[in-house]
C-alpha cells in the first residue's frame, strides 16, 4: 500500500515540479510520475537530512518531506534541462 502511495504522490510532485520548471507539455504521466519517485529518492539522501524529518519513501508524508520532494524534482529536471537545452529555464 505504501508503494501505490508513493506512486500518486510522487506523479503529483512531478507533475507540480514539471509546471513549475515549464516542461509540462513534453512530458507525460509515465514521466511525471518517475520525476517525482526519483525527486524523492534524491531528496531524501541529501535535502531531507539537512531540514530535519524523514524521507517521502519511508513513509512520512508530513509537510517538510512533501516539500523535499518537491524541491529534489525541481532540481532533477533542471538537471535534465542543463543536459537536454544547453541551460536551465
Amino acid at each position: 500500500m505504501n508503494f501505490i502511495i508513493l506512486i500518486v504522490v510522487g506523479g503529483i510532485l512531478g507533475w507540480l515540479a514539471s509546471i513549475v520548471m515549464r516542461t509540462n507539455a513534453q512530458q507525460g504521466i509515465l514521466l511525471n510520475v518517475v520525476v517525482g519517485i526519483v525527486g524523492a529518492i534524491l531528496a531524501g539522501f541529501i535535502i531531507t537530512p539537512l531540514i530535519g524529518g524523514a524521507p517521502i519513501t519511508e513513509g512520512a508524508f508530513d509537510i517538510r518531506s512533501l516539500f523535499a520532494s518537491f524541491i529534489g524534482a525541481v532540481v532533477l529536471l533542471a538537471i535534465v534541462n542543463l543536459f537536454r537545452r544547453g541551460k536551465v529555464r
